[in-house]
C-alpha cells in the first residue's frame, strides 16, 4: 500500500520532539488532511492527547512488543484512510531497550516501516557544531532513514544561514525551525489528565502553535517527502480463534480508567467480543448482561473518593467476580480490585475488595519499563492451581509497568523478567477467570490471552442460561 507518512524523532528527550507533533498535527488537520498518529512505544498518554485534543486518529506501534510483519500491518491497517500518518518518536533516536540496544527505538520503527525520518534539534546554544550533531546521528547507522532537520528554540536571524550550512556541508532538507514559545507550553499534566473544561484552552494554545508552524516550517516539503515513502506492505497475523456469537464485554471507561491501546480492542473485536463501555465512577449498575469484565489503568489514585463512594458499583463487580464472571484487570483496575487504595490526598478509600490487601503510594517509580512475563507452573494465590484462564501455559507475554504505587499482594502467577538483565520479579493473581496484576498487556503481542479470556467469558455466559 502506499502510505504517505514521516516519523518525527529527536537526539533526545527534552528536544521539544512533543510539543512539535501537537503543532505539526494540529497545522496538518487545519489544512483539512485526514491525520493518523503513531506513537512509538508504550505510552497511553500522548494518543490520548492527540485523539481528545487534536482530534487526529492516534495508534502505538512499538516492536518489542510486535515482530516486524505485525508491526507493518497495524500501521498498514490505521493508516488505510488517511492521508498522512505522523509518527512521533521515543527518547533519543537510538535508544532502546535496557539503554544499551536500538531494539524498540524510534530507529527501529523506521527501519521496520521503512518511513523517512525528520530529526528535531534543540539548537539552544549551537550554530556551526549543530552540523556535527546531525552528521554523527545521520552517520551512526548507514540506514538511519534520516532525511530533514527541524531545529528547536532558534532564532529567525540566525536560520538562514544554518539552513544554508547543513544543505550545503550534509545534503539534507532542512525543513524549517520553531522559535523560542513560551505561550505554547503545554504542561506535563495535560499530556495525561485533560480535563473537559481545560480543552477550549488546549485548543488554542495548539491552534496558535499551529499557525506559527505554519509560517516556520516548510509543510509543503514536509509532505512531499511523507509522499516520497515507499509503498508498505504486511500480512495480516493469523487468528486462530473467532466466536459464532458475539460477547458482551464490559470496559471501564471514564477519567480512573483511561488507559487504552486501541489495538487491543481491534483484536478482541475480530475475535468476536461486543465491548460495552462503562463507568464505575458514575453508573449505579453495571451494563445488563455482562459476560466479562475489563479493567485498565488510568488514574483512580486522583478519584478514590469518587469511587469509594459508589458503593453499589463496588459491591456489583466483587460479586460478579466472585460468581465466576472472567475479569482482566491490569494497573489502575488491578488497584480498585484491592480492599484499599491510598489516593493522592494521602487518604485510604475502600475499592472493590476482590483482592485482600492493599495498595499505597511510593515515593519514585517502582517498578516501570519493558518486561517479558511467563507463566509460573502450578502456583497462584500462593497455592496450588491448576490453570489460568483455563490454560496452563499462556505462553511468553512482552509487557510494561508503570506506575509509583505498590500492593501487599502483587501476585505469583508470573514471573517478570527485564529484558538484557537477570532482574526479575514474581506478580499478578491468575485464577480460572482472574487475571490482574501491575503489567499492561499489548494483545496481539500474545494473542493467546485475550482468546484463553473469551473463551472463559464463552464458558460463563453458558452457565447463565
Amino acid at each position: 500500500m502506499k502510505a504517505a507518512r514521516i516519523l518525527l524523532a529527536a537526539g533526545a528527550s527534552g528536544s521539544g520532539k512533543t510539543l512539535i507533533t501537537c503543532g505539526l498535527l494540529q497545522a496538518l488537520v487545519n489544512r483539512g488532511l485526514k491525520t493518523a498518529s503513531f506513537k512509538c512505544g508504550p505510552d497511553y498518554i500522548d494518543p490520548m492527547f492527540h485523539s481528545r485534543v487534536i482530534g487526529a486518529k492516534s495508534r502505538n506501534l512499538d516492536t518489542f512488543f510486535t515482530d516486524s510483519e505485525t508491526t507493518k500491518y497495524l500501521f498498514c491497517e490505521n493508516a488505510a484512510d488517511c492521508d498522512i500518518s505522523v509518527m512521533e518518536g521515543v527518547m533519543g533516536f537510538y535508544d532502546g531497550v535496557a539503554g544499551t540496544t536500538t531494539k524498540a527505538s524510534a530507529y527501529d520503527l523506521a527501519s521496520v516501516t521503512d518511513t523517512p525520518v525528520i530529526l528535531i534539534v534543540n539548537s539552544r546554544g549551537m550554530s556551526v557544531s549543530l552540523a556535527a550533531y546531525v552528521k554523527g546521528f545521520m552517520e551512526y547507522r548507514k540506514d538511519s532513514h534520516i532525511q530533514g532537520v527541524i531545529f528547536n528554540q532558534m532564532s529567525p536571524m540566525l536560520y538562514p544561514r544554518m539552513k544554508e550550512l547543513l544543505e550545503k556541508e550534509l545534503n539534507i532538507k532542512v525543513l524549517g525551525y520553531v522559535p523560542k514559545m513560551d505561550d505554547c507550553v503545554i504542561e506535563s499534566r495535560h499530556l495525561g489528565l485533560v480535563l473537559p473544561d481545560e480543552i477550549p484552552e488546549l485548543k488554542e494554545n495548539l491552534h496558535r502553535l499551529a499557525e506559527v508552524l505554519e509560517k516556520t516550517l516548510d509543510i509543503d516539503a514536509i509532505l512531499q517527502l511523507a509522499e516520497s515513502a515507499r509503498e508498505l506492505s504486511a500480512k495480516e497475523p493469523r487468528i486462530d480463534f473467532c466466536l459464532k456469537h458475539p460477547l458482551r464485554i464490559g470496559v471501564a471507561d471514564d477519567e480512573a480508567f483511561c488507559f487504552f491501546y486501541e489495538d487491543n480492542f481491534r483484536l478482541l473485536r475480530k475475535m468476536g467480543a461486543e465491548l460495552v463501555h462503562f463507568s464505575p465512577i458514575r453508573d449505579k449498575k453495571l451494563p445488563v448482561g455482562l459476560d466479562g469484565l475489563l479493567l485498565y489503568g488510568g488514574y483512580p489514585e486522583l478519584n478514590g473518593k469518587a469511587l469509594e463512594e459508589n458503593l453499589s458499583m463496588r459491591q456489583e463487580i466483587a460479586a460478579a467476580i466472585k460468581d465466576g464472571m472472567p475479569c482482566l484487570a491490569e494497573c489502575g483496575g488491578f488497584m480498585y480490585l484491592h480492599e484499599s487504595m491510598e489516593g493522592m490526598d494521602g487518604k485510604f478509600y475502600e475499592m472493590a475488595g476482590v483482592i485482600p490487601g492493599k495498595v499505597w503510594r511510593t515515593p519514585r517509580l517502582t517498578r516501570f519499563g519493558y518486561i517479558t512475563l511467563k507463566q509460573n507452573q502450578g502456583i497462584s494465590h500462593g497455592k496450588q492451581e491448576t490453570a489460568i484462564l483455563g490454560e496452563s501455559d499462556l505462553g511468553v507475554s512482552p509487557a510494561h509497568e508503570f506506575h509509583y504505587f505498590d500492593s501487599d499482594n502483587c501476585g505469583t502467577a508470573f514471573h517478570a523478567s527485564k529484558p538484557e538483565s537477570k532482574r526479575g520479579w514474581d506478580c499478578m493473581h491468575g485464577s480460572d477467570h482472574l487475571l490482574a496484576g501491575f503489567p499492561h498487556l499489548y494483545y496481539y503481542a500474545n494473542p493467546k490471552i485475550p482468546q484463553a479470556f473469551l473463551k472463559k467469558c464463552l464458558e460463563y455466559k453458558e452457565l447463565q442460561k
